[in-house]
């Protein structure tokens, strides 16, 4: 199955769950709203002739131009992206779905924006969730152990925010 016939396959069977979709990239994708990512991926994962049965990874990136004089070329608002990279082994085909998050939630600066967890789906996207909250501030609604995964618990901010400033100091440790 191609993917544009997985796109058509899911355009037909979830109709406005799916938002937009890129056919042309490199990794095709659709987009879906965090409130519908669930059922999205279930069906990704139960309907027979779909059958994504791994979940490879999920990525947190941050789209932040912060140089005011490279910010008109970028061409996109700030925000955040939740990437989910699947494979069906049984029909030997992979997929990308994303979800577009606001860099904060309600726009104040220190609210991670939620998107729902999907462990119970794929026990695998517990490690890879926690990762994206430790390092990138994206809070996983319903994780069954949300906490730090590389950095250690006291840790202040998440540093592959593109905001992220850097501390001098750590428990007496000076840095640069």
């Amino acid at each position: 199955m191609t993917a544009a016939d997985i796109v058509a396959h899911l355009e037909e069977r979830l109709g406005t769950k799916i938002k937009s979709k890129a056919l042309e990239a490199i990794d095709p994708f659709v987009v879906v709203e965090p409130g519908d990512l669930p059922d999205v991926m279930r069906f990704l994962r139960d309907e027979g002739r779909l059958g994504f049965d791994m979940l490879h990874n999920i990525s947190g990136v941050d789209y932040l131009e912060p140089d005011p004089k490279k910010l008109a070329k970028a061409g996109y608002e700030p925000h955040l992206e939740v990437v989910y990279h699947l494979q069906s082994f049984r029909h030997r085909h992979r997929f990308v779905v994303k979800v577009i998050l606001p860099r904060w939630k309600g726009d104040q600066a220190g609210q991670l924006p939620d998107v729902p967890t999907l462990t119970h789906l794929w026990p695998s996207a517990d490690w890879h969730e926690r990762e994206a909250y430790d390092l990138v501030g994206i809070n996983f609604v319903g994780h069954p152990d949300l906490t730090r995964i590389l950095l250690s618990e006291d840790w202040t901010g998440h540093p592959l925010r593109k905001d992220y400033e850097f501390p001098l100091e750590y428990h007496g440790i000076r840095g640069r």
